[in-house]
Parts: C-alpha cells; sequence; structure tokens
C-alpha cells in the first residue's frame, strides 16, 4: 500500500511543487531533482523494475540532460529547469518521453506566448504589491519554463507504468 501511494503521489506532488516554485521564485531547486533522482531510484528497487528496465530510464534522463545543458548553455533554458526536465524523462524513460517532451513544448509554447503578451501591457496597481507577480511580469524575466514541464509531465504520468501498477482496489479497500 505505501509503495502504490508513493507511485501515486511522488512524482505528482515534486513536479507540482516544481512549477509552483517556479512561478514564485522563478529558481527550482536542485533538492527537487534529486528527490526526482532518489524517488526514481527507491521506486525502482521496491517495485523490482529490472536492471535493462533500469538503464532505460538512465538513457532518457541522461538524453534530456544532455540536450537540456546543450539548451542552457545558448540562454535559452535556465539550470533549474534543464535538471528538472532530465529528472522527469528519468522517470519515463523512452516509453514516454517523446510524449513528455511534446506536451512540454506545447504548454511552453502557449505560457511564453501569454507572459509575453501580458507583459505588454502593465500591472494593475491592486497586483503591483506582489513582488513575484512584478518579477514575472518585468520583460527582463524570463518564463518560468518548470511550470511547462510540470504540465506536461503530469499529462503523461497516468499512463506511465507507474499508475498502471498501482493497485486501486486494494487502496479503496484502506
Amino acid at each position: 500500500m505505501i509503495l502504490d501511494l508513493a507511485r501515486l503521489l511522488l512524482f505528482p506532488a515534486l513536479m507540482a511543487f516544481a512549477a509552483a516554485s517556479d512561478l514564485f521564485t522563478m529558481t527550482i531547486s536542485n533538492r527537487i531533482s534529486l528527490l526526482l533522482i532518489g524517488g526514481f531510484a527507491a521506486l525502482a528497487l521496491f517495485s523490482g523494475m529490472g536492471l535493462h528496465d533500469i538503464g532505460s530510464h538512465v538513457g532518457a534522463g541522461l538524453t534530456v540532460l544532455v540536450v537540456a545543458f546543450t539548451c542552457f548553455a545558448f540562454g535559452w533554458v535556465g539550470g533549474g529547469d534543464a535538471k528538472l526536465a532530465a529528472s522527469a524523462g528519468l522517470w519515463f524513460g523512452f516509453g514516454h518521453l517523446l510524449d513528455f517532451l511534446v506536451y512540454a513544448s506545447l504548454f511552453g509554447g502557449a505560457l511564453t506566448l501569454l507572459l509575453l503578451q501580458a507583459r505588454q501591457w502593465p500591472l494593475p496597481h491592486a497586483l503591483g504589491s506582489q513582488p513575484w507577480l512584478l518579477k514575472l511580469h518585468d520583460k527582463q524575466t524570463g518564463i518560468p519554463y518548470g511550470i511547462a514541464l510540470a504540465l506536461g509531465a503530469l499529462m503523461v504520468y497516468p499512463e506511465t507504468e507507474w499508475i498502471r501498477a498501482v493497485d486501486l482496489t486494494r487502496l479503496a479497500l484502506h
């Protein structure tokens, strides 16, 4: 039962926290990525995931890390975004990686267009006392892409083997 609860809650909670953190502070703590990596390792071990599957998931995470840090080097994404994307890639493996990346890209594009448009208009006076909104509205500030990564991840996660392995009938009985 604890394993099923961890499968249901750990990844979504950490991704939601990363999105909120990026929205309010424009940063994603390394701790979130480390917790995602540690959570994957623990769940893979306790779920009995085979070495081949673990290797495939690690390969997916490393592939995203290389591409994301290349984007970081060019200044296209933040370092926290790159690490979060790679950590999510670890959870998805190659089987769901493309779906995750497509969703994250679509949400990221929509978020970027929304923020660029919103930044063209003055922030309402009533909202001007919120430092996080002032920073988010600033044209010199980047895009909190952790939000798009989290939304993409949360769209795909229900389709993964992590959720398919959950015994919902046993959870409902407790």
